[in-house]
């Protein structure tokens, strides 16, 4: 596990990484895009502010983003978080404040050694879209 790329970072179900795979910060992951609630999907698709919380061995990072219309978490296996607008089947948000090479080094390196890691992930609307 790098978690070098500037642009995305990636949670996947697979069990094994490949040395391209430098947007990857977790595998064997319970879930992909579409075992996602259809609740934070609805959140989504109407543009909501989207957290992404990583937390392994005592160290705890946020990553926030958006919602958008395109987003339809359909990927079996993926979760992908964008710096950019680009939307695929593995997109949960885009316009995210950081990606795999912004990531805490600490945890990073955590994560490099195997521990267990939690993901949560919180989408909110705006007051009026609720």
């Amino acid at each position: 596990m790098r978690a070098t790329h500037r642009t995305t970072l990636e949670i996947t179900k697979e069990l094994h990484l490949t040395p391209r795979g430098d947007c990857v910060v977790a595998v064997a992951s319970e879930k992909g895009a579409a075992d996602l609630s259809r609740e934070l999907l609805d959140a989504v698709k109407k543009g909501a502010r989207v957290v992404l919380v990583i937390e392994a061995g005592g160290v705890r990072e946020a990553v926030r983003g958006l919602g958008d219309p395109r987003i339809t978490l359909t990927h079996p296996t993926d979760i992908v978080v964008r710096k950019s607008r680009y939307v695929d089947t593995r997109t949960l948000m885009v316009g995210a404040d950081k990606a795999a090479a912004d990531l805490d080094r600490r945890l990073v390196e955590t994560l490099k050694r195997g521990a267990p890691c939690r993901i949560t992930v919180v989408a909110e609307l705006p007051e009026d879209e609720r």
